[in-house]
């Protein structure tokens, strides 16, 4: 279980967490979401332990990382951004340096290591130097040392970055089987991973929270979306579309051609938005190139919430 409570953190008279507060219980996968600066590496670093909050606290099963941290530790596998590897150390070397350093029980870790290293893919890399090992393999080797001792939290951040399309499928498979078993906080710049693995997501922006919901319930019911494309020039048409009856908000896409215009258009409580974009284009002679209706995206949600 992941706790944070009313955490604050500044560094002078910078302020880069606010109050921030988001618990989550039992198997899953949370998403960490922000831009740049947000505040997700503060908030990472202060749930390990690494920083200490200005005020708040971070709790993982009940136990806080700076009082207690023995404890919080030991339920608690951590994979930063760059996996902290010992290049001079084959992987089962590794595994079992780190193993022990985790409490396993000396007789119990030969069978410790292999459980994780078939786990995460690494049998037939035990006897590789980390430093002779490709970009996904050290992922896979850095993603093991987290699972070493079974913790119940597990902290990902960033653990697809610099992969090639094949090893970010076979990790994003690996985290999904993961999340049946254990808690996981999962940080990532891209919005169709976050959305593929998460059950539940956070949004930081500026040092708060914006945004703390289960992905299924980031789309209104009441909300259609539809994509619009009118062979018409942007300013002939883009006035009289938002001025229209139900419409929360239109945005500009890339148009196909000159002389055309895409918009993306929201309508709030209005079942059939086609009917009243018809009338009103057919109304105004314009035609209509296309027209269908799309669904709330992570990225769209993203970028509503950060814009507000």
């Amino acid at each position: 279980m992941i706790e944070i409570e009313n955490v604050s953190k500044r560094y002078g008279s910078v302020r880069a967490l606010e109050d921030v507060s988001l618990r989550m219980e039992g198997s899953g996968i949370l998403g960490l979401l922000g831009q740049n600066g947000a505040g997700k590496t503060t908030l990472i670093n202060i749930l390990t332990g690494y920083l200490a909050p200005t005020s708040g606290r971070a709790l993982l099963d009940g136990h806080d990382p700076l009082m207690e941290p023995a404890e919080a530790k030991r339920r608690l596998g951590y994979l930063p951004e760059q996996p902290p590897l010992y290049d001079e150390m084959t992987v089962r070397e590794y595994l079992r340096f780190v193993a022990a350093l985790k409490g396993v029980a000396a007789k119990a870790i030969p069978a410790h290591v292999d459980e994780v290293m078939e786990l995460t893919g690494l049998t037939s890399m035990r006897g590789r130097l980390l430093g002779h090992l490709s970009k996904g393999f050290r992922q896979r080797a850095g993603m093991a040392q987290a699972l070493c001792g079974d913790p119940d939290v597990l902290v990902l951040d960033e653990p697809t970055v610099g992969l090639d399309p094949r090893q970010i499928t076979e990790i994003r498979t690996l985290i999904h089987t993961l999340g049946k078993n254990h808690t996981i906080l999962f940080s990532s710049h891209i919005l169709s991973e976050v959305q593929q693995l998460c059950d539940h997501v956070v949004i930081l922006d500026q040092g708060q929270v914006k945004l703390d919901a289960a992905l299924a319930q980031l789309s209104a019911p009441e909300d259609v979306t539809v994509l619009l494309t009118v062979d018409a020039p942007e300013a002939a048409v883009l006035g009289r579309l938002r001025q229209l009856e139900g419409v929360r908000r239109a945005t500009v896409q890339p148009a196909p051609q000159p002389g055309r215009t895409s918009v993306q258009l929201q309508f709030h409580r209005e079942p059939e938005p086609e009917r009243r974009l018809f009338a009103l284009l057919s109304g105004m002679n314009i035609p209509i190139l296309h027209l269908s209706r799309v669904g709330d995206s992570l990225e769209q949600v993203f970028l509503n919430v950060i814009s507000q």
